[in-house]
């Protein structure tokens, strides 16, 4: 793996002019499986080559490496920085240890609804959190938020998780965010960081009790084999950031720049129209209620459980993030309540 990243990061040193000015190629990584049937992630990535490599006639065309072929994660973060790749699909996870506050979106129980993230995501918010990220790190170019497969779930070998006092004792596993242990700490269970590689095993031997994830990703895991119980908890939405390397897009036409925030845009629609498609397939909700038993929160039972993670979460970005994250979090609750209000009354 180093090697490759590392005959990459030579390639590019000495040929980074003439790359982007004969027939410029996006190296477009990300970490994962790569069917555009199966994943919201790499749908996004066909649906913006082909738009991509079609509208500007092959002027810029788009390699897509998925499956972490190029590294992990965190890594492809860097790369584009470093214009090794020049394209990348970041979670929240990734992407917190070069821009923390991207750990604002993890307001547990914020929506109400899918259709809330998508007012909130493509509007003001979307706006203001992607021209920060671009502040902050200064080489990258936001262009939109993908959906990694919808609301956040939780699964466990232990017991059915309906009330607030279940999770008490169940070993989480969590990303290694710590607003995500804190969330899961603050509703009385264990909160066990843990790379995604290792979750699957870590399920099956016992190390840890259960995990949250989206239901597209708990059923492409295969975690029904290894857990017992889902509850649709619906407790966090955390979509990708779509970035592109900063010197790259500038060597663009404007066509050409235009064209890319196009293809985004789609992207982001595949991503979320194949998520939705996979919820209510077997694939997704329909295929994993014949091999684990489902969970559905009555709307006190989450208001509950809203009513002890909310203010931990809060008190953790007061406490641990400046106060340009605390103006994000409060421009963030103002956007959901405002998209909440908005899908109820439709």
């Amino acid at each position: 793996m180093k090697t490759i990243i590392r005959g990459l990061a030579i390639a590019a040193t000495m040929t980074a002019s003439s790359a982007y000015a004969e027939g410029r190629v996006i190296k477009f990584g990300h970490d994962n499986k790569t069917d555009p049937f199966e994943n919201p992630a790499h749908a996004c990535t066909a649906v913006f080559s082909n738009i991509v490599t079609a509208d500007t006639n092959g002027s810029v065309s788009v390699e897509v490496f998925g499956s972490n072929q190029l590294g992990s994660a965190s890594e492809h973060v860097q790369q584009v920085r470093d214009g090794i790749i020049q394209a990348t699909l970041t979670s929240t996870g990734a992407l917190a240890s070069y821009y923390p506050r991207i750990d604002v979106l993890n307001l547990p129980f914020a929506f109400d609804g899918n259709a809330s993230t998508y007012e909130v995501f493509d509007g003001a918010f979307g706006k203001e959190l992607a021209a920060d990220i671009e502040a902050e790190l200064g080489d990258v170019v936001v262009l939109g938020f993908p959906d990694t497969g919808g609301f956040f779930a939780v699964t466990n070998s232990k017991h059915a998780i309906a009330d607030l006092e279940d999770f008490d004792g169940i070993r989480i596993r969590t990303m290694t965010l710590p607003s995500h242990q804190k969330i899961m700490q603050s509703l009385g269970a264990e909160a066990y960081p843990l790379s995604w590689g290792e979750v699957y095993s870590g399920l099956q031997t016992g190390v840890i009790d259960g995990q949250m994830n989206p239901v597209p990703i708990i059923s492409f895991a295969n975690f029904a084999e290894v857990q017992k119980y889902m509850t649709l908890t619906n407790h966090l939405f955390s979509p990708y950031t779509f970035m592109v390397n900063r010197a790259f897009y500038e060597g663009l036409s404007n066509s050409e720049q235009a064209t890319l925030h196009t293809a985004a845009e789609n992207c982001v629609a595949a991503s979320r129209g194949l998520s939705r498609i996979i919820e209510a397939s077997d694939r997704g909700l329909a295929g994993l209620m014949d091999q684990i038993e489902v969970t559905a929160l009555s709307a006190d039972q989450r208001a509950a459980m809203a009513g002890a993670a909310q203010p931990a979460f809060e008190a953790h970005v007061a406490e641990n993030m400046d106060a340009r994250a605390g103006e994000l979090l409060n421009m963030f609750k103002a956007e959901v309540a405002a998209a909440n209000a908005a899908a109820y009354l439709n």
